[in-house]
């Protein structure tokens, strides 16, 4: 489990003109990733359009993607939902054999209250496999609040790490300071990254590093080191073409950048839409400053 440390990225999935799935493409992000130092890949997250994708393409993607890392980097699995039940018993019913971790996300739409979404976490975790809480209340509506956090953490040693993305970094800052010594938390917020590692954390699983993976690991690296002043000439430069990939959501911002550097088509399944020609074109002039 502490193989997952430094910078893991959560995978866009690259789309043909037709929107089948783009697999040449996605050889290439792995690769591309890989090869520039990345710590590991996070495989149908949301930042994959997951909630887009046929059981059989989501089948076909972890298929693919085990095939190209050939073991080269740990592998971490999205499953995540709003049916606890359901997502129980896929993470019981799914191959892990290539993945160290599942990543889910809290449940969406229902906005249980803290106890239920302690609940939903302790079902998931009486399927002894290692899980990663996933926090994000822009996206599901309810915060998960530092004491449950905190609460899953003392009482279910599988449930190891927290991607943390609530809004308040003081929310991170509150579960580092009181969490248990074999619990991890990484940031799920980019521009959080050094700041929150600097903090304690183990890093980040990320949108941007995907499209910037060394100058994003070696930022990481360097915070790890204690080399502040150096990480954050490397965070400032990048605080830009971070905040515009988010502008109108994610992943149509990342899909531009990788789209400018020639690893993917810029298609998006709905109901996501490309980027506005203006941001794109904003996207390019922060782009050409970073070369």
């Amino acid at each position: 489990m502490s193989r997952l440390k430094g910078v893991g990225v959560a995978l866009v999935t690259p789309f043909n003109e037709d929107l089948s799935v783009d697999f040449e493409a996605l050889t290439n992000l792995v690769n591309y990733n890989i090869e520039n130092g990345i710590g590991y890949l996070v495989v149908l997250g949301t930042t994959a359009e997951a909630a887009t994708l046929s059981q059989e393409e989501k089948a076909l993607v972890i298929e693919h993607v085990v095939k190209v890392n050939a073991g080269r980097v740990p592998l971490v699995l999205g499953i995540g939902g709003n049916n606890t039940q359901e997502v129980k018993k896929q993470i019981e019913a799914a191959d892990l054999s290539a993945f160290d971790a599942v990543l889910s996300v809290s449940p969406y739409y229902n906005k249980p209250n803290q106890e239920g979404l302690y609940q939903h976490y302790k079902a998931l975790a009486s399927t002894g496999k290692p899980i990663i809480i996933y926090n994000v209340p822009g996206r599901t509506g309810q915060n998960i609040e530092a004491s449950t956090t905190l609460r899953l953490a003392e009482e279910f040693p599988n449930l190891f790490m927290i991607k943390e993305a609530a809004p308040n970094i003081l929310q991170y800052f509150d579960i580092l300071r009181k969490k248990p010594s074999g619990f991890s938390l990484v940031s799920g917020d980019d521009e959080f990254t050094l700041p929150v590692t600097l903090a304690g954390g183990d890093g980040v699983i990320s949108v941007i590093g995907q499209a910037y993976p060394k100058e994003f690991s070696t930022m990481v690296r360097l915070a790890f080191e204690g080399k502040v002043k150096e990480a954050y000439a490397i965070h400032n430069r990048l605080v830009d073409i971070t905040r515009l990939i988010f502008a109108e959501g994610n992943p149509c911002g990342i899909k531009t950048v990788l789209a400018e550097k020639g690893i993917l088509k810029n298609h998006l399944r709905l109901p996501l839409v490309p980027a506005s020609e203006g941001l794109q074109q904003r996207i390019r002039e922060a782009m050409a400053l970073l070369q």
